[in-house]
């Protein structure tokens, strides 16, 4: 009769659970890190997630006239989670609002009004 040992788990002396929120310094810390990387678009995307605290689905499913109306970025935006299909209401601070512009401004995206059609 053969016996087997017993397997090491997988986890085993690893952290595993709920990871703890990232601090304030580590936020800057990866915002310096992405702005000298001169790369616009994930700035623009890692603002917007701090600001709106969004999950990742709604984030990059959101449209250029979520956060836009006319010609300038809002203050404030307001979308319905996938998830749970509640809307939330965020604010988006200034070095997001330039971030974002600076975005649009590179990648050729059109700020819309209320009653055009969305940009893509």
């Amino acid at each position: 009769m053969k016996t087997e040992q017993p397997r090491e788990a997988w986890n085993k002396g690893k952290l595993v659970g709920q990871k703890p929120p990232l601090r304030p310094k580590d936020v800057w810390a990866i915002r310096i890190h992405v702005q000298n990387a001169h790369s616009v678009r994930d700035l623009a995307l890692f603002n917007l997630a701090i600001d709106s605290k969004l999950r990742g689905c709604d984030l990059v499913s959101l449209r250029v006239h979520d956060v836009t109306h006319v010609n300038q970025v809002v203050p404030r935006a307001q979308v319905v989670q996938r998830k749970t299909q509640r809307p939330v209401q965020f604010e988006l601070t200034e070095p997001t609002r330039s971030a974002v512009r600076a975005w649009l401004d590179k990648a050729a995206l059109r700020m819309t009004g209320a009653h055009q059609r969305p940009a893509r």
